[in-house]
């Protein structure tokens, strides 16, 4: 007797949808490197990788375009990991670092850090990641009421970033005249980045994806319900609490680099919630991939697509993602 291996097209969708995104990843990063105000044939990149370049693309590649897309490939990993957790951790399709005042706290402290005490200006990285952090932990407290319920963050959070949104404005109008020095910053850019910036983050990522590894089984859990999970002998509030910090964590370090970066939190770990399900052993993989090549290709965009002018990698997100974004809405798609 023939047994007959049942097909299961779910399986098969998402080996097929990792394929597709590691090779448009790959792709991405070539093109990365040779995309530009001068041009690198791929020959030249290849060969400057591998140690026998020419001078120019040695020096286009090595000290300007490489560390920048790596760094653009961890901000976007770290930035679509934060919001793929905080949705599933709130079981809110909508929950994201940007929405629920985390990036604002960052960029809060890092506006008045550059226009209030110009001084401590080298020291803006470290204070935007703190800003994030404490705006985390002050939301949580916020929504304690003998446990934390992901409505009360959500709502705490909202408040939080319409506050902090109200208290940015304030400093820039009383600090006018230094308010051009943290515009590009505001509306997120990765000029002028370096391997002196990527040393600062790499470390701090690498801890944030490994944690984010041991956040898989209790995402899958906390979206069955508290009251699911505790009777499968879950602690809930010790387990949403680790995954709202490292949300945190991983969000602060990104704004601390790469300033206000919206929507990848909130649309990337979407697209692949549509395409294999809810399932967080492969959709925090795939968010990962998918966040670094989303912010990866819209960098080399924005500084290569429009001539001269150089256009905020924030920016180009925000009008790609927001239509995007409200397409889904009005088809209905928003996956839950």
């Amino acid at each position: 007797m023939t047994t007959v291996k049942a097909h299961d097209p779910r399986r098969q969708r998402r080996r097929i949808t990792f394929v597709v995104v590691i090779i448009l990843l790959i792709l991405t990063f070539f093109y990365g490197l040779t995309t530009g105000s001068v041009k690198v044939t791929y020959s030249d990149a290849w060969q400057t990788l591998t140690g026998s370049g020419s001078d120019l693309a040695n020096q286009l590649i090595w000290n300007l375009r490489l560390p920048r897309l790596l760094i653009a490939f961890l901000v976007g990993a770290a930035l679509a990991i934060a919001g793929c957790l905080l949705q599933g951790v709130m079981r809110n399709p909508l929950a994201d670092p940007g929405v629920i005042g985390v990036s604002a706290g960052g960029g809060f402290v890092a506006i008045v850090m550059t226009l209030v005490f110009p001084t401590m200006a080298a020291f803006v990285p470290i204070g935007a990641f703190l800003g994030a952090f404490g705006t985390a932990i002050l939301i949580y407290l916020l929504a304690w009421d003998r446990g934390v319920s992901p409505l009360r963050v959500i709502l705490s959070g909202v408040a939080i970033n319409a506050f902090i949104g109200a208290m940015t404005s304030g400093v820039m109008v009383l600090y006018s005249n230094r308010v051009q020095s943290v515009i590009s910053w505001m509306t997120g850019t990765l000029s002028g980045k370096s391997w002196y910036h990527l040393d600062l983050i790499w470390p701090y990522m690498l801890i944030g994806f490994v944690l984010s590894g041991f956040a898989i089984r209790s995402s899958n859990v906390l979206l069955l319900g508290d009251d699911a999970a505790k009777l499968l002998g879950f602690s809930v509030e010790r387990h949403r609490f680790f995954i709202i910090m490292l949300a945190a964590f991983l969000s602060g370090i990104a704004v601390s680099v790469a300033g206000l970066i919206g929507f990848v939190g909130l649309v990337v770990p979407h697209i692949f919630r549509l395409i294999i399900g809810n399932d967080y052993k492969y959709l925090l993989p795939l968010s990962t991939l998918g966040g670094a090549l989303l912010v990866g290709f819209a960098d080399t965009a924005a500084r290569s697509w429009f001539g001269s002018i150089e256009l905020p990698v924030g920016i180009l997100l925000a009008m790609i993602g927001a239509p995007f974004f409200l397409f889904l809405l009005q088809r209905g798609r928003v996956a839950s």
